[in-house]
């Protein structure tokens, strides 16, 4: 008889990202991810002419056409599993598949392009899946109050609204501890339990 492996294994938590085409989502998983991210960036094409809006993002050349993934462990009994949806209307029929099981959900706004993330705010809402707003500062952009944000977006109090920087650990690190503090809240499980969850 084999000895008994004294290995924890973590819990598996699954996390949405979602938002507009262009907003960041791939960045945002790429800056946390321990792995090597898994993305589906595909070159922005003829074909997307006409259908997928680019003003505002006009240097984009690709993509996200099915999914982005990572994984960041919490402490060794929580991992994090990011999933990360495509952003244009098109391929809205992936999401179902993507949020399933999912336990809360992060929704990033570029204030450029702020009516984009309206489908995805509209989609957790009807669900009734935990989210937190994250307001992806992009450079040269122009800077609107927190407040304003969550007003322009009629988001009641209850919901998370920050400034992010997807390309910065520690500021994707904080959006998901304000969601892991949000999930928990919704759950009815006691506060202290959230302070243990800290990205390392």
């Amino acid at each position: 008889m084999s000895a008994r492996s004294d290995k924890i294994v973590p819990l598996a938590v699954k996390i949405v990202v979602s938002g507009g085409l262009g907003v960041g989502k791939t960045t945002f998983i790429g800056a946390i991810s321990e792995i090597e991210p898994l993305d589906t960036e595909a070159a922005i094409t003829q074909v997307s002419l006409g259908v997928d809006s680019l003003e505002g993002v006009e240097s984009k050349t690709t993509t996200t056409v099915a999914l982005d993934f990572g994984r960041i462990t919490l402490d060794p009994s929580i991992a994090l599993y990011l999933f990360g949806t495509p952003g244009q209307d098109r391929f809205s029929f992936l999401w179902d598949d993507l949020v399933e099981g999912a336990l809360g959900t992060v929704v990033l706004v570029d204030t450029r392009r702020i009516e984009d993330c309206f489908p995805a705010l509209d989609y957790f809402e009807a669900h009734r899946a935990p989210f937190v707003l994250a307001v992806n500062r992009f450079d040269g952009s122009q800077r609107f109050a927190i407040d304003e944000v969550r007003e322009a977006l009629e988001l009641g109090d209850d919901v998370p609204v920050l400034e992010c920087d997807a390309r910065d650990r520690g500021s994707v690190r904080d959006v998901l501890a304000a969601l892991m503090d949000r999930v928990i809240g919704a759950r009815s499980v006691p506060r202290r339990r959230a302070a243990a969850l800290v990205v390392r």
